[in-house]
Formats: structure tokens, C-alpha cells, sequence
């Protein structure tokens, strides 16, 4: 598979060194449907934002008895099938959580697994592709640096990637993540359309700004307490989104509190962010994130051959 306009001619080389994903888009998220030999699917939810993890609930459907991890490469059909590299033996933990769990998915890939890797997410074609080296770009493409965690040393320590986007004139460091999720209400589900989906794609912004959004745009639409799983959360339509300098919306944004993302998410990070920028801003565009070079492009049109 070649797409031309992000490569300058279609080499043999070129069309081995890129593997399409078994993935599968819903509302504006991502999930791979990973055969295994036990004749089941492992439905694996893609979260740049998130953890590494097999629930165990899903093992036991397997008769999968290993307390300790798992390899993906021990389950899957597919061989090839990429384990993460951003942990020390190349397992997912398995994780017995107390309470009822979104049982849409039997596991996550999160930073560990986008680690180290050039990953193309096409939103407007509904593909995920893994990258052998960096493609060739052409100019229409946009460039955004994103900025990693690292040590005293300069290594870097993990794989949550940060990016800038502007709305309302001010640049805001958000957190890269393909996982963000709402499971809206009644009326935010009414305003967002599209279905009966009940989870979707979102975006979030701390309580802090979403407040100075209300106070200078009082005629931006609001709807309170927008969030099943989260009480009083306030979910706000933004007209406009930059990235990269491309301009895109309009797009709605869902609060959590301040300390979710200036305290807890920033200490994975190598800034303070605001909160996220999920799927429901990535659908715009198809955009390939360079982990090793610290970059990602993005293009609002896309050329397949």
C-alpha cells in the first residue's frame, strides 16, 4: 500500500515497510481486533494518553492461568503483531480492576506500546499504520513538535507526547491521546449526533480554562453536567482548533477538574498541559506521529494509490 501524498513514488522497499493495523474505528476511536489462537479476538483499545494492560476478565475467557503477564506474541495469530517496546520484557500486565469496567475492550495499548515507533492514524480513511522508517513528506504537510518526559541525561523516560494547540488566541500545551472518551448524557448525546453510541471520542480541558472560555465567549453553546461516568463535568463547543497552524471545528471539549491534568497527567510529562486533544480533533485529519524524531504531521486530505 502506497499513499501518495505522503510519498515521493512507491518503491517495493517503501510498500514492505509499512503494515496496516486489524483496526477498527467507532465514534471517532480506535480499537484492533487481535485474532488469537484460541480461536477468540482480543479487542485492544489504542490510547497514546493511556496504560498497558490485558484485563483479566478477558483471559479467563481464554483459559489464558498466567498471573503474572502476557506476550502478545504468545496469543496472536499474527505473529508480527507488534509488542510493546517501552517495557522491560515485552508483556502487558494483567489488570483485575474492583469496580465494572468498559467492557467494549479486553485490554489497552497505551504509551508503552506507541514507544519508539512512527504510527499513521487516518482518521477520514479509518486505518492505522506502523511505519519501518519515517515517510517521505510533501509540502502540504504540517509539522508540530511534541515534547516527552526525559532524565537528568536527556533519555527520555516515557512516551506521553505533548502538543500545542491555539483556541481563542491563546496556545495551550495539551496531552496527545488518541483514548479520550465521553460517555455523554442524554442531551449532550442529542447535541453531538451521530448515533447511539455510548462512548465517543472527545476532548478535555482543565476547569480553568474552561472557565475563562465561558467568561470571554458567553454565546459559545455549554451543556452542564455532560458526563455519565463524571458528575458535573460541562462539556463546551470550541468554533475553532489550531494545530500545526491548521484550523479545523468546530469541537467540543469536556472539563475534569484542574488537579487531573496540572497535577496528576503533568507528572508523566515534560510541561504543565490543560488537558487533551482526543479523536474528535484527529478526525479532521490523518497525521503521523514520529516518536523518535519528537514530531507529528498532519494533513487535512488524503491521496491513496
Amino acid at each position: 500500500m502506497c499513499f501518495v501524498l505522503w510519498t515521493a513514488g512507491c518503491t517495493a522497499s517503501q510498500l514492505e515497510s509499512v503494515v496496516e493495523m486489524p483496526a477498527r474505528f467507532e465514534a471517532d476511536r480506535i480499537f484492533l481486533d487481535l485474532a488469537i489462537r484460541e480461536g477468540d479476538t482480543l479487542v485492544l483499545y489504542t490510547d497514546t494518553g493511556g496504560g498497558l494492560f490485558v484485563y483479566g476478565h478477558a483471559l479467563d475467557r481464554i483459559d489464558w492461568n498466567d498471573s503474572a503477564g502476557v506476550r502478545l506474541g504468545d496469543l496472536a495469530l499474527d505473529v508480527a503483531f507488534p509488542e510493546p517496546l517501552g517495557t522491560p520484557d515485552a508483556s502487558l500486565p494483567i489488570f483485575r480492576p474492583d469496580g465494572v469496567t468498559d467492557r467494549s475492550y479486553d485490554g489497552m495499548l497505551g504509551q508503552a506500546w506507541f514507544a519508539d515507533r512512527i504510527w499513521t492514524f487516518d482518521y477520514p480513511s479509518q486505518k492505522v499504520l506502523l511505519h519501518e522508517s519515517a515517510p517521505s513528506l510533501t509540502p502540504a504537510i504540517r509539522t508540530a513538535q511534541l515534547g516527552f518526559r526525559t532524565d537528568s541525561t536527556g533519555a527520555r523516560v516515557l512516551s506521553f507526547p505533548r502538543i500545542s494547540t491555539v483556541v481563542d488566541g491563546d496556545t495551550l500545551e495539551m496531552l496527545f491521546d488518541t483514548g479520550a472518551t465521553l460517555y455523554p448524557t442524554a442531551e449532550a448525546l442529542g447535541l453531538l449526533g451521530g448515533g447511539v453510541a455510548n462512548a465517543r471520542a472527545t476532548s478535555f480541558i482543565t476547569t480553568e480554562i474552561l472557565n475563562r472560555w465561558r467568561t470571554r465567549n458567553p454565546d459559545w453553546r455549554v451543556v452542564p453536567d455532560a458526563d455519565e461516568k463524571v458528575e458535573g463535568m460541562t462539556m463546551i463547543e470550541v468554533p475553532e482548533v489550531s494545530i500545526a497552524g491548521l484550523k479545523v471545528g468546530p469541537v467540543w471539549f469536556v472539563e475534569r477538574p484542574d488537579a487531573n491534568f496540572h497535577e496528576f497527567m503533568s507528572q508523566w510529562m515534560d510541561r504543565r498541559v490543560d488537558g487533551a486533544l482526543g479523536g474528535n480533533v484527529f478526525r479532521f485529519f490523518r497525521v503521523t506521529v514520529d516518536y523518535p524524531a519528537a514530531v507529528a504531521h498532519f494533513a487535512t486530505s488524503v491521496g491513496s494509490g
